[in-house]
Protein backbone atom coordinates (compact mmCIF):
# COMPACT_ATOMS: atom_id res chain seq x y z
CA UNK A 1 0.00 0.00 0.00
CA UNK A 2 2.73 2.28 0.85
CA UNK A 3 4.52 1.24 -2.18
CA UNK A 4 1.85 1.62 -4.52
CA UNK A 5 1.33 5.27 -2.39
CA UNK A 6 4.67 6.32 -3.32
CA UNK A 7 4.30 5.90 -6.73
CA UNK A 8 1.37 7.12 -7.69
CA UNK A 9 3.00 10.25 -5.97
CA UNK A 10 6.12 10.11 -8.42
CA UNK A 11 3.66 10.06 -11.22
CA UNK A 12 1.67 12.75 -10.53
CA UNK A 13 4.83 14.55 -9.84
CA UNK A 14 6.05 13.46 -12.92
CA UNK A 15 2.96 14.74 -15.08
CA UNK A 16 2.85 17.99 -13.18
CA UNK A 17 6.03 18.54 -14.47
CA UNK A 18 5.34 17.86 -17.96
CA UNK A 19 1.92 20.05 -18.10
CA UNK A 20 4.51 22.96 -16.55
CA UNK A 21 7.20 22.51 -19.47
CA UNK A 22 4.53 22.28 -22.17
CA UNK A 23 2.70 25.72 -20.70
CA UNK A 24 6.14 27.16 -20.91
CA UNK A 25 7.10 26.51 -24.47
CA UNK A 26 3.54 27.97 -25.91
CA UNK A 27 2.99 30.58 -23.57
CA UNK A 28 6.92 31.59 -22.85
CA UNK A 29 7.82 33.41 -19.75
CA UNK A 30 7.20 37.16 -19.95
CA UNK A 31 10.51 39.50 -19.93
CA UNK A 32 9.32 43.04 -20.35
CA UNK A 33 10.01 43.43 -23.77
CA UNK A 34 6.02 42.43 -24.55
CA UNK A 35 3.88 44.33 -27.12
CA UNK A 36 1.05 46.26 -25.29
CA UNK A 37 -2.77 44.61 -26.49
CA UNK A 38 -3.48 46.00 -29.58
CA UNK A 39 -5.91 49.15 -28.89
CA UNK A 40 -7.48 50.44 -32.51
CA UNK A 41 -8.26 53.56 -31.15
CA UNK A 42 -4.83 55.06 -30.16
CA UNK A 43 -2.59 56.82 -32.21
CA UNK A 44 -0.22 55.28 -33.83
CA UNK A 45 3.64 56.29 -33.93
CA UNK A 46 4.48 58.85 -36.26
CA UNK A 47 0.19 59.67 -36.97
CA UNK A 48 -0.69 62.27 -34.50
CA UNK A 49 -3.79 62.24 -36.37
CA UNK A 50 -4.97 59.09 -35.70
CA UNK A 51 -5.06 58.47 -39.65
CA UNK A 52 -3.00 55.66 -40.95
CA UNK A 53 -0.30 56.54 -43.64
CA UNK A 54 0.13 60.17 -42.49
CA UNK A 55 3.35 62.09 -41.45
CA UNK A 56 2.91 64.41 -38.67
CA UNK A 57 4.61 67.66 -38.24
CA UNK A 58 3.49 69.31 -35.31
CA UNK A 59 -0.27 69.31 -35.90
CA UNK A 60 -0.16 69.58 -39.41
CA UNK A 61 -0.62 66.03 -41.76
CA UNK A 62 1.44 66.43 -44.69
CA UNK A 63 -0.79 65.78 -47.59
CA UNK A 64 -0.40 63.80 -50.91
CA UNK A 65 0.80 66.00 -53.52
CA UNK A 66 2.04 68.45 -50.76
CA UNK A 67 6.18 69.24 -51.29
CA UNK A 68 8.16 67.25 -48.12
CA UNK A 69 9.78 70.14 -45.87
CA UNK A 70 13.29 70.11 -46.38
CA UNK A 71 14.93 72.61 -44.65
CA UNK A 72 18.17 71.81 -46.59
CA UNK A 73 16.90 72.97 -50.07
CA UNK A 74 17.03 76.29 -51.63
CA UNK A 75 13.88 77.70 -53.12
CA UNK A 76 14.17 78.09 -57.24
CA UNK A 77 16.15 81.00 -58.06
CA UNK A 78 13.64 82.93 -60.58
CA UNK A 79 10.29 83.06 -60.95
CA UNK A 80 10.40 80.91 -64.20
CA UNK A 81 11.98 77.78 -62.30
CA UNK A 82 9.90 78.50 -59.33
CA UNK A 83 6.08 78.30 -61.41
CA UNK A 84 7.28 77.92 -65.24
CA UNK A 85 5.54 74.63 -65.45
CA UNK A 86 2.21 75.64 -63.45
CA UNK A 87 1.47 79.03 -64.58
CA UNK A 88 1.46 81.93 -67.55
CA UNK A 89 4.26 84.59 -66.95
CA UNK A 90 1.49 86.96 -66.30
CA UNK A 91 0.92 85.37 -62.43
CA UNK A 92 4.57 84.65 -61.55
CA UNK A 93 4.34 88.40 -59.27
CA UNK A 94 0.93 86.81 -57.11
CA UNK A 95 1.87 83.29 -56.80
CA UNK A 96 5.57 84.80 -55.45
CA UNK A 97 3.34 87.67 -52.84
CA UNK A 98 1.45 84.57 -52.66
CA UNK A 99 4.00 82.17 -51.71
CA UNK A 100 5.74 84.85 -49.63
CA UNK A 101 3.07 85.15 -47.08
CA UNK A 102 1.44 81.94 -46.34
CA UNK A 103 4.39 79.55 -46.21
CA UNK A 104 2.62 76.17 -46.76
CA UNK A 105 1.46 77.59 -50.38
CA UNK A 106 2.22 74.87 -52.75
CA UNK A 107 1.74 75.51 -56.98
CA UNK A 108 1.43 71.93 -57.89
CA UNK A 109 -0.47 70.89 -55.12
CA UNK A 110 -3.16 73.90 -55.20
CA UNK A 111 -2.97 72.98 -59.54
CA UNK A 112 -3.66 69.79 -58.66
CA UNK A 113 -6.76 70.69 -56.01
CA UNK A 114 -7.96 72.57 -58.38
CA UNK A 115 -8.52 70.10 -60.84
CA UNK A 116 -10.11 68.40 -58.54
CA UNK A 117 -12.31 70.80 -57.39
CA UNK A 118 -13.25 71.75 -60.91
CA UNK A 119 -14.51 68.14 -62.29
CA UNK A 120 -16.12 67.90 -58.69
CA UNK A 121 -18.10 70.77 -59.46
CA UNK A 122 -19.39 70.54 -62.54
CA UNK A 123 -20.51 67.66 -61.83
CA UNK A 124 -22.01 68.14 -58.25
CA UNK A 125 -24.60 71.21 -60.53
CA UNK A 126 -25.27 68.61 -63.51
CA UNK A 127 -26.34 66.04 -60.83
CA UNK A 128 -28.23 69.26 -58.88
CA UNK A 129 -26.40 68.73 -55.82
CA UNK A 130 -26.26 71.73 -53.86
CA UNK A 131 -24.88 70.31 -50.64
CA UNK A 132 -21.80 69.33 -52.43
CA UNK A 133 -21.25 73.07 -54.58
CA UNK A 134 -22.36 74.63 -50.98
CA UNK A 135 -19.53 73.81 -49.48
CA UNK A 136 -17.30 74.40 -52.39
CA UNK A 137 -18.33 77.99 -53.66
CA UNK A 138 -18.69 81.30 -52.59
CA UNK A 139 -22.06 82.71 -51.16
CA UNK A 140 -22.83 84.61 -54.58
CA UNK A 141 -21.21 82.08 -56.72
CA UNK A 142 -23.83 79.25 -55.12
CA UNK A 143 -26.37 81.42 -55.89
CA UNK A 144 -25.70 82.14 -59.12
CA UNK A 145 -25.22 77.88 -59.40
CA UNK A 146 -28.62 77.15 -57.19
CA UNK A 147 -30.95 79.48 -59.11
CA UNK A 148 -30.03 77.52 -62.40
CA UNK A 149 -30.57 74.67 -60.79
CA UNK A 150 -33.99 75.88 -59.74
CA UNK A 151 -34.86 76.35 -63.46
CA UNK A 152 -33.80 73.11 -64.58
CA UNK A 153 -35.59 71.57 -62.05
CA UNK A 154 -39.09 73.95 -62.58
CA UNK A 155 -38.49 72.64 -66.66
CA UNK A 156 -38.14 68.92 -65.38
CA UNK A 157 -34.82 68.46 -67.54
CA UNK A 158 -32.30 66.42 -66.16
CA UNK A 159 -28.11 67.01 -67.26
CA UNK A 160 -25.88 63.95 -67.73
CA UNK A 161 -22.41 65.21 -67.69
CA UNK A 162 -19.22 62.52 -68.13
CA UNK A 163 -15.47 64.25 -68.12
CA UNK A 164 -13.25 62.59 -71.12
CA UNK A 165 -10.50 64.48 -69.70
CA UNK A 166 -9.36 67.21 -68.11
CA UNK A 167 -6.29 68.32 -70.64
CA UNK A 168 -4.65 71.28 -69.14
CA UNK A 169 -4.83 73.51 -66.16
CA UNK A 170 -3.24 76.17 -66.12
CA UNK A 171 -2.83 79.57 -63.70
CA UNK A 172 -3.19 82.69 -66.32
CA UNK A 173 -3.61 85.11 -62.80
CA UNK A 174 -2.44 85.20 -59.39
CA UNK A 175 -3.03 88.47 -56.74
CA UNK A 176 -2.53 88.49 -53.28
CA UNK A 177 -5.02 91.53 -51.58
CA UNK A 178 -5.49 92.77 -48.29
CA UNK A 179 -4.71 89.19 -46.82
CA UNK A 180 -7.11 87.29 -49.77
CA UNK A 181 -5.47 85.10 -52.06
CA UNK A 182 -6.98 84.85 -55.79
CA UNK A 183 -5.78 82.42 -58.35
CA UNK A 184 -7.64 82.35 -61.57
CA UNK A 185 -7.02 78.75 -63.26
CA UNK A 186 -7.74 78.45 -67.19
CA UNK A 187 -8.75 74.55 -67.58
CA UNK A 188 -8.94 73.40 -70.87
CA UNK A 189 -11.23 69.81 -70.91
CA UNK A 190 -13.59 67.23 -72.93
CA UNK A 191 -16.86 66.32 -71.84
CA UNK A 192 -19.98 64.38 -73.22
CA UNK A 193 -22.68 66.17 -71.62
CA UNK A 194 -26.56 66.15 -72.77
CA UNK A 195 -30.13 67.33 -71.22
CA UNK A 196 -33.29 65.39 -70.71
CA UNK A 197 -36.62 66.52 -70.59
CA UNK A 198 -39.27 65.51 -68.39
CA UNK A 199 -40.72 62.92 -70.65
CA UNK A 200 -36.19 61.88 -70.71
CA UNK A 201 -36.01 62.68 -74.19
CA UNK A 202 -32.54 63.89 -74.97
CA UNK A 203 -33.09 67.62 -76.07
CA UNK A 204 -29.43 68.82 -76.27
CA UNK A 205 -25.93 67.26 -76.39
CA UNK A 206 -25.51 63.27 -76.64
CA UNK A 207 -23.53 60.23 -75.31
CA UNK A 208 -21.50 60.32 -78.64
CA UNK A 209 -20.69 63.77 -78.82
CA UNK A 210 -17.27 65.00 -77.28
CA UNK A 211 -17.20 68.62 -76.34
CA UNK A 212 -14.05 71.25 -76.31
CA UNK A 213 -14.49 73.06 -73.36
CA UNK A 214 -12.36 76.09 -71.99
CA UNK A 215 -13.79 77.50 -68.65
CA UNK A 216 -11.94 80.18 -66.96
CA UNK A 217 -12.35 79.87 -62.86
CA UNK A 218 -10.60 81.79 -60.07
CA UNK A 219 -10.53 80.30 -56.53
CA UNK A 220 -9.53 82.19 -53.13
CA UNK A 221 -8.75 82.32 -49.88
CA UNK A 222 -7.81 84.37 -46.64
CA UNK A 223 -4.25 83.63 -46.35
CA UNK A 224 -4.26 83.95 -42.40
CA UNK A 225 -7.42 81.78 -42.36
CA UNK A 226 -7.45 78.44 -40.14
CA UNK A 227 -9.19 76.51 -42.94
CA UNK A 228 -7.26 75.90 -45.90
CA UNK A 229 -10.05 75.39 -48.38
CA UNK A 230 -10.19 77.35 -51.45
CA UNK A 231 -13.65 78.82 -53.15
CA UNK A 232 -14.41 79.51 -56.18
CA UNK A 233 -15.34 82.70 -56.43
CA UNK A 234 -16.03 83.64 -60.17
CA UNK A 235 -16.10 81.80 -63.36
CA UNK A 236 -16.51 82.58 -67.02
CA UNK A 237 -16.15 80.97 -70.14
CA UNK A 238 -13.05 81.58 -71.91
CA UNK A 239 -14.12 82.87 -76.01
Amino acid sequence: MHDSFDISTIIFAILAIFVLIKLKSVLGTRTGEERPPYDPFKRRSGDESGVQGGTSQGNVIRLPGASPVDANRSAPATAEERWGKIADAEAFPGLDAIGATDSNFDGGAFQNGARSAYELIVTAFARGDRNTLQGLLASDVFDSFGAAISAREAQGETVETTFVSIDRATIADAHLREGTAQITVRFASKLITLTRDRAGAVIDGGTDKIMDVVDVWTFARQVAAKDPNWRLVATEAAH
